[in-house]
């Protein structure tokens, strides 16, 4: 029995007895009813029971009565009801007076019903209502698995789910992120006490009470679901329905199938360019859509960023996952406000163009490869597009980190964050077949090659270090670790070999394409 004093006040036959004292506790919650029948019952009564009397074991004892009132009190008693008429004709009003200061509901029960009455009517009450709450839960028990099941869906998963169980609900990161958020607290309301604990437990939050469930998947926790505001007399029935609401988001986070690390505007923005880069959707609808969503965007400079990872199935959209928080949650890429979702091709992520230079932005890319533990045999890669001004340049901006990614994962080159300026030459010269590539070599490096091997790895070495710095003497001498001397000497012996005069940028081009094709052909 779950019923609080005032609602048990309110079952007939129990509607006619009167509350003469406590009326501040009559929000006290009858878990049980019992009937003073010893002169020790005060020792035996447990939490939440509400003790019916007579009035025969204190009637000529005040101080007895007042022992009783404060025991049961003290013990968290419902409440005491005495049946007035045949020992007492009313209640001494010093025990009145005390239970009023007590703020312990003290009840006066009519003389013409019997206790057995009194309690099988609060009985046959809570037997409809614990009837009608299983028949809710098990209809919404039903809503949630037609919802789970139905291909199509038409509103996001979590807004559903907080309507068909009827509890505003909250869900958190592991790194304690507020990433949804239904109910009238704060942030930081919802995340008193954090870190949490990895087990289901009812909490305090505000005024109310909330029921907090971990996220489980595979083992793995994703994150915390928080209903807020729930019944403080919440059933074993209902704690099961939660659990369900908790396994169907766990799931689809852990799938990949919903998109929770970003606003409300930010997952649908996402769904609709997710169809536009699929042509599935106009640019002008994309664009009345950001209007729409107030999402700036593709009005300013920006540019994309793919990223993977080596692994498969749900192992790789786990992972991509947890890249995308961390993306979400680094220093300097949290201020810039992207757009984060999946796609077949991994995770792609819309940015602003950033005010660092591309190597730093690589750089925090790869901070954010660093902040995670890859000991799987895989480790993340990423494609950088050039900067687009345009927001017609979306398709060609993700063609570019398609194409980038594909040539860093056939030749592993440049690191594991590529921008696509830096292969963009590259990719451009692989058109050319490697025939044509190994004859210009061959030709251009004719007067070096017929020397001896070792002679020709030498000046080779020179060579390359010499157009890797632009010309630079002491640099190239510097990185050598030879005299400038020497350096001077072996480029003005390779002007001769080769013929070309290092002061003219045709000549410079065409050695640095030598070296170029040398590399793709290498990698081949």
């Amino acid at each position: 029995m779950h019923l609080t004093v005032e609602e048990a006040l309110s079952i007939y036959p129990l509607s006619e007895a009167r509350l003469i004292a406590g009326s501040k506790g009559k929000h006290r919650i009858v878990k049980s009813i019992n009937v003073m029948d010893a002169p020790d019952i005060s020792d035996w009564i447990k939490e939440g029971e509400m003790l019916l009397t007579t009035a025969y074991l204190i009637k000529d004892s005040p101080d007895e009565a007042s022992a009783l009132l404060q025991t049961l009190n003290r013990r968290g008693s419902a409440g005491l009801g005495i049946k007035l008429g045949r020992f007492w004709d009313a209640v001494p009003q010093p025990l009145i007076a005390e239970a009023e200061e007590l703020n312990f509901p003290l009840i006066e029960l009519p003389f013409q019903f019997t206790f057995s009455d009194q309690m099988n009517g609060l009985f046959r009450a809570e037997l409809s209502r614990s009837t009608s709450v299983l028949q809710r839960m098990m209809e919404k028990q039903r809503e949630l698995m037609r919802f789970a099941l139905r291909s199509a869906r038409s509103r996001p998963l979590l807004e559903s789910v907080a309507e068909v169980i009827g509890y505003p609900l909250a869900v958190i990161s592991t790194r304690g992120t507020l990433l949804f958020n239904s109910s009238g607290y704060s942030g930081e309301e919802l995340l008193e006490g954090w870190p949490w604990q990895q087990r289901s437990q009812r909490v305090r939050l505000g005024g109310g009470t909330a029921y907090r469930m971990p996220l489980l998947q595979a083992g793995k926790c994703l994150g915390y679901l928080q209903y807020c505001d729930i019944d403080p007399l919440l059933l074993s029935v209902e704690e099961s329905l939660f659990v369900q609401g908790a396994e169907l988001i766990a799931y689809h986070i852990h799938a990949g199938l919903e998109d929770y690390y970003e606003q409300a505007g930010h997952r649908e923005f996402s769904g609709l360019l997710r169809r536009y880069l699929n042509d599935d959707l106009r640019y002008t609808e994309l664009a009345q859509a950001a209007l729409r969503l107030n999402i700036p965007l593709l009005e300013a400079p920006y540019q994309l960023v793919l990223t993977d990872v080596g692994a498969a199935g749900e192992a790789r959209q786990g992972e991509l996952l947890r890249l995308k928080e961390e993306y979400s949650a680094h220093p300097g890429l949290n201020g810039l406000e992207a757009i984060h979702f999946l796609m077949d091709e991994g995770l792609l992520s819309l940015y602003p163009a950033a005010s660092c230079s591309p190597g730093e932005f690589r750089d925090m890319i790869n901070e954010c490869f660093a902040g995670l533990n890859f000991n799987k045999g895989y480790y993340p890669r990423a494609a950088v597009s050039n900067v687009k001004g345009k927001p017609e340049g979306l398709k060609e901006a993700f063609a570019e980190v398609k194409e980038c990614m594909g040539m860093a994962r056939h030749w592993g080159a440049h690191g594991h964050v590529v921008h696509y300026r830096q292969v963009e030459l590259e990719l451009l010269l692989n058109r050319i077949p490697a025939e044509a590539m190994e004859r210009y070599c061959s030709g251009s490096l004719r007067g070096l090659l017929g020397r001896e091997p070792e002679y020709v790895k030498e000046m080779l070495h020179t060579l390359e270090v010499y157009l890797e710095n632009d010309g630079h003497v002491n640099e190239t001498a510097k990185k050598l670790y030879i005299h400038r001397n020497t350096a001077t000497y072996r480029i003005e012996k390779l002007s001769e070999l080769l013929d070309v005069d290092f002061k003219k940028i045709n000549d410079l081009m065409k050695l640095k394409l030598v070296f170029l094709f040398r590399s793709m052909l290498e990698r081949e």
